[in-house]
């Protein structure tokens, strides 16, 4: 198994004018017209200036320059970003209510569970484990609505 070393980052500070450059070079999903403009993170959800982003290259010179979101331990790149449009925002809450609604639901019915087994007086010590991938599918949704073409801007 061939295991390649970490590679150590270091953030770079750049002239507004060259972060300007640097993400109309190497944002290849969407434009940027100044530093101003805020986009959506489909990774950690929060919302973000150009001026905010973080240019990041390896300490020993061999990996290019790369930008990444602002927000502390987010690796998310550019393809990752969105323009924060209000059909955006309205589908991201719309998302995060429905998910909010599957772990009430979910959380209510092993509460159900519990209390049936504990009034069966049965002799078994053994709990079943929950059933994984709720939070994960909430995101995978947000993560697929807000990739779809849909979300384009009409020219």
């Amino acid at each position: 198994m061939d295991v390649s070393p970490m590679r150590l980052v270091s953030s770079i500070e750049l002239s507004d004018a060259e972060k300007l450059n640097v993400l109309r070079r190497l944002d290849q999903f969407r434009r940027w017209h100044s530093l101003d403009e805020k986009r959506y993170c489909l990774v950690c959800g929060e919302i973000f200036t150009g001026r905010e982003i973080r240019a990041i290259e390896s300490t020993d010179g061999d990996a290019p320059l790369r930008v990444i979101c602002p927000t502390e331990r987010c690796p998310a790149i550019p393809m990752e970003w969105v323009p924060p449009t209000e059909d955006v925002l309205i589908t991201i809450a719309m998302v995060e209510v429905e998910c909010r609604w599957v772990r009430l639901v979910t959380r209510a019915g092993r509460a159900m569970q519990s209390d049936q087994r504990s009034a069966s007086n049965t002799t078994s010590r053994t709990k079943s484990k929950p059933k994984l991938g709720y939070r994960l599918t909430c995101v995978d949704a947000k993560y697929q609505l807000l990739r779809e073409p849909k979300w384009s801007r009409p020219q």
